[in-house]
């Protein structure tokens, strides 16, 4: 398995390369500001061939680059149903646009149990609302690794103050993810990797926000 991170934008977005290392099969999860070209690159450099660009939740600071990363090369793209109207139309989820965003159109909807194959690398969707309506995690159980977008950092979690968050919905959406195993690595959205171990207080978080 290959996983490349590359932190970018206003808002030092993370974008994870995923890859499997045996056959060259890849996605690219999240595509925030100036990212599109660093993937083409490492794409290019590490011979793989990409298939899908996984959204995990539609907030610009997350798709500011995915229109133009989907048309060079000619990638679909893929987010949860409740976030696909931001996409489709940057801003609608009433969040500030501090610059402009291409419109995407998603090739097709992210659901709750949903299994990506990438070759011997097998994704599961897990939705996740609390950040956004349609937020989704992507868990690799074999290789205990999650991709939290926005619903889980290290030491704390997604902003509920926009017009897209819903605490109650956030609750439980962490108390589901504090269920997976201890050693799961948890690669977010902003900032450092952490464990689902080291983030315990995930079960009880509304105690904590």
């Amino acid at each position: 398995m290959i996983i490349e991170t590359f932190s970018s934008g206003p808002a030092d977005t993370n974008s994870y390369l995923l890859a499997c290392s045996k056959t060259g099969q890849a996605v690219v999860i999240d595509v925030p500001f100036e990212s599109a070209e660093h993937t083409v690159e490492r794409v290019q450099v590490l011979s793989l061939h990409l298939q899908k660009i996984l959204l995990t939740h539609s907030h610009w600071d997350h798709t500011a680059d995915a229109a133009l990363l989907q048309r060079e090369l000619n990638v679909p793209i893929f987010v949860h149903a409740a976030d696909a109207g931001n996409v489709k139309v940057p801003g609608s989820d009433k969040l500030p646009l501090y610059f402009p965003i291409t419109p995407a159109q998603p090739e097709g909807f992210l659901t709750d149990g949903q299994k990506i194959e990438v070759r011997e690398l097998e994704i599961e969707v897990i939705h996740t609302p609390g950040h956004t309506p349609g937020g989704v995690c992507f868990y690799l159980k074999k290789q205990h690794v999650l991709f939290s977008g926005d619903t889980l950092f290290k030491g704390t979690i997604g902003n509920l103050s926009f017009p897209t968050g819903d605490p109650a919905a956030m609750w439980e959406s962490l108390k589901r993810l504090s269920l997976l195993p201890k050693e799961t690595v948890v690669y977010p959205g902003h900032g450092d990797p952490t464990t689902i171990g080291k983030e315990a207080w995930i079960a009880h978080a509304e105690d904590k926000f």
